[in-house]
């Protein structure tokens, strides 16, 4: 039954299932669900835009569950049939694969000997990066809708709507490219080639095109249906959603055109395009556009090695229509916002629970929290005991939450083998202490005479007696205070709540790293 909390919910997700839910009741469609679909071309490896869809795509059909008791499917569709245009940089036996140029990616001998196929060897990597996540997905193959004439009476329509087809894209082509232009690309017979030519002669009641053979100069008569033909992409993806009565389907900013193009293709099939959402693209460090080419972005496994997969969920969901940089520094503050709002889903009302992003992220059942370490807190505790191993920090964890164990919490384990992992290779070779001022020697002087008479050691009630230090000492932006207290402290010039760190770390421990700052005796202690 449709959850009733679910029709005032606002998380993008939600507004988006409101769309597909809107078309489905006005649909005269037979099929009987929601079709959700990604899309992914296989001569590549699966990258983080694959996860970022696939995710993002997963939230807008769990949303929709939410609404609408019509079941779902999702398909992962694969253009395994199209023709490998050039060599990739990061596979072996690169010179057998040159000698397959143009060829289905199906029929292309798998350069890494695991499979039949180039196609079907990164389609398994494809199954088994989605797997790693949990996804629910059914998979597609170009090559085999082609092949089983699932696409045939699509592939007959687009073939009886030739010229309307052709007035469409031509207008978007260049001059040189306008006379080769066909929207079928027909299959070599004689050297299994992809062929780009253009048609001399549709035949719409043979069901067939005739083109010249680029190979021999002769003419050739072939079915367009049967995989006998395969379609330029945005031929391809019209007549895709066309054949599969697509409902939902989103794509980068880079599609904008694209989806415009094939959405008019598909109108012209008689098909309804499917909704849309366009997504913004990744920056790299310095605001340029991720390519994967130059390799200036991130990938999933680089994400992965720093930070639980639920972080990278989260940085998918926080503002998708925004261009968000995606490099090593974003990784923290998303692992951050991720635990505060999982640590609050369990206070909120259900109605407010489904704007909540762990909702999103865990499928609506998202798991309790395991203590309230922040990740910026832990890496600050990695600094400033210039810990190496798991054991120094749980060492403090215990400390300060003795019910807390790498057994009882195995997710905040994890976290704190992740918090390491960052803090040795980005924080600290970026270190760097300074000499405080007069004026601030006399505020952290004052700090750790304050801190030792505290009879409170509370993080709350530290937290004031670092704010109360601040003021008494004149500064009237308190930003300035703990900046100063970072660079000081812990060399860096950002850090976490200092009531938080110091209940964590220590009160006699931090008054000690007070005192070797300030006699500038040593600038970090050891546990």
């Amino acid at each position: 039954m449709p959850n009733a909390n679910a029709e005032n919910a606002r998380a993008w997700p939600f507004q988006e299932a409101r769309k597909v839910l809107k078309r489905m009741e006005q649909s005269r469609s037979e099929k009987g669900y929601a079709l959700f679909e990604t899309g992914y071309g296989p001569s590549g490896l699966p990258h983080i835009g694959t996860f970022g869809e696939v995710a993002r795509t997963s939230m807008v059909r769990r949303a929709f569950a939410e609404l609408s008791d019509i079941p779902t499917r999702l398909f992962a569709f694969s253009d395994d049939m199209d023709g490998l245009r050039k060599v990739p940089d990061n596979v072996p036996n690169k010179e057998m694969l040159s000698k397959h140029l143009n060829k289905p990616l199906t029929q292309v001998p798998d350069p890494f000997g695991t499979h039949d196929s180039f196609g079907a060897h990164n389609n398994a990597r494809l199954r088994a990066f989605l797997d790693e996540f949990g996804f629910e997905y059914e998979f597609k193959s170009s090559t085999e809708c082609y092949k089983s004439g699932e696409f045939d009476q699509a592939l007959m329509a687009m073939l009886r709507q030739f010229d309307k087809v052709m007035k469409v894209i031509l207008p978007t082509l260049g001059q040189e490219r306008r006379e080769t232009y066909c929207p079928f690309l027909p299959i070599s017979e004689e050297t299994g080639e992809v062929l780009q030519v253009p048609a001399k002669e549709v035949r719409p009641d043979a069901g067939t095109i005739v083109y010249v053979d680029p190979n021999n100069g002769k003419l050739v008569e072939t079915p367009v249906t049967g995989g006998h033909c395969k379609l330029q992409w945005k031929a391809d993806w019209a007549m895709r959603w066309f054949a599969l009565d697509v409902d939902y389907e989103m794509s980068g900013k880079d599609l904008i055109e694209s989806v415009k193009l094939s959405s008019s293709i598909c109108r012209i099939l008689g098909g309804k395009p499917p909704e849309g959402f366009t997504y913004e693209l990744f920056l790299d460090n310095e605001g340029g556009k991720i390519s994967k080419s130059k390799g200036n972005g991130l990938s999933v496994e680089e994400w992965l090695a720093y930070a639980p997969p639920e972080s990278l969920s989260m940085f998918m969901f926080q503002k998708p229509t925004a261009a968000k940089r995606l490099y090593f520094d974003v990784i923290p503050r998303a692992v951050d916002e991720y635990r505060q709002h999982l640590a609050g889903y369990g206070n909120q009302e259900p109605e407010k629970q489904l704007d909540n992003p762990s909702w999103h992220i865990h499928g609506g059942n998202p798991p309790a929290t395991e203590g309230d370490f922040s990740f910026s807190l832990l890496l600050n505790l990695a600094a400033v005991c210039n810990a190496e191993d798991k054991a120094t920090l749980w060492g403090f964890i215990g400390r300060y939450s003795p019910e807390l164990t790498p057994e009882t919490a195995p997710m905040l384990d994890r976290l704190v083998g992740y918090a390491l992992a960052y803090y040795r290779d980005f924080v600290k070779p970026e270190k760097a202490y300074r000499a405080p001022s007069a004026a601030e020697r006399a505020a952290m002087a004052d700090l750790s005479d304050r801190l030792a008479s505290a009879d409170d050691r509370s993080a709350e009630m530290l937290q004031n007696a670092v704010y109360h230090v601040g003021k008494t000492h004149g500064y009237e932006n308190l930003r300035e205070w703990f900046q100063a207290l970072y660079e000081v402290l812990l060399g860096q010039s950002s850090g976490p709540r200092m009531g938080s760190f110091i209940a964590l770390y220590g009160v006699d421990e931090t008054i000690a790293l007070i005192k070797n700052a300030l006699a500038n005796e040593g600038l970090s202690v050891q546990e």
